[in-house]
């Protein structure tokens, strides 16, 4: 790849989005290897901070390196690490009820609290928390809306409607999350972006510098990069596939991809 763009020059360090700026599903987009490594030939600080809670962060490393980018786990910001790390200092003890992967699960097990998944008591629990996934049924729903109904702390990874993948738009947490806001008329307390929080913790771990944020959604990266006071660039190739409304964040550039956003003109 050529040398960095003029833009990408006047930064010290990036923090990039994961699905749907680096990779769709399990494949690297065209060009985005080569454009953190150019990125790093140039001495820039990078870190991945993802809204994905479907894996862990040693999941997210593991296919870094399998794209062939290395990363170490301090490199990734995950919502999963994000969750953990808030119930802990929210519920400690408490009992939770999860939809979500077995990774996300484990980390609200791991913050202290008592996930309930599969026993009598699962509508009963203090606290509700919603993430992404694929194994989902009416039972979960039911269970997540009934404990929200009788007062549980009521959180969620994201508002993503949909997980881009090769073969188009997969529902994403927030469509899951749509189903109990709506049956309870409640509204979540969203952890990932596009709270500032991911991005807060990616800048404790990059140090200081000016940094740009890079990702594919608007109502996501974008947003949280506002929220977080940095600048965003946003990349065609996942979520959003528009220009950015005007009454909204706006990115200080967008691109078709990753490749042209690091070394175009």
């Amino acid at each position: 790849m050529a040398a960095l763009a003029p833009l990408l020059r006047s930064y010290d360090q990036v923090i990039l989005d994961l699905d749907g700026c680096v990779w769709l599903g399990d494949d690297a987009i065209e060009g985005s290897v080569d454009a953190i490594a150019a990125l790093r030939t140039a001495g820039k600080r990078i870190a991945f901070a993802t809204n994905n809670g479907w894996h862990a962060g040693e999941d997210h490393v593991a296919k870094l390196w399998g794209i062939g980018v290395q990363a170490s786990l301090a490199d990734v910001v995950t919502v999963g690490g994000a969750m953990q790390h808030l119930l802990a200092e929210m519920s400690p003890g408490a009992s939770a009820f999860v939809i979500g992967t077995q990774a996300m699960r484990d980390h609200v097990a791991d913050a202290g609290l008592k996930v309930m998944n599969g026993t009598d008591l699962a509508s009963r629990a203090n606290v509700v928390v919603i993430s992404g996934t694929d194994d989902v049924h009416y039972d979960d729903l039911r269970e997540a809306t009934l404990a929200v109904d009788r007062g549980a702390a009521f959180l969620a990874t994201g508002r993503d409607p949909t997980l881009p993948m090769p073969d188009g738009h997969w529902p994403g947490t927030g469509a899951l999350l749509a189903a109990v806001e709506t049956a309870t008329g409640r509204t979540a307390e969203i952890v990932g972006k596009p709270s500032a929080r991911l991005f807060e913790t990616a800048l404790d771990r990059l140090g200081d510098g000016r940094t740009l944020v890079v990702g594919d959604r608007l109502d996501a990266d974008i947003a949280a990069a506002d929220a977080a006071g940095l600048d965003g660039a946003l990349v065609l190739t996942g979520g959003d596939t528009r220009d950015p409304p005007p009454d909204g964040p706006q990115p200080v550039k967008v691109a078709a991809d990753l490749s042209e956003l690091v070394g175009g003109a």
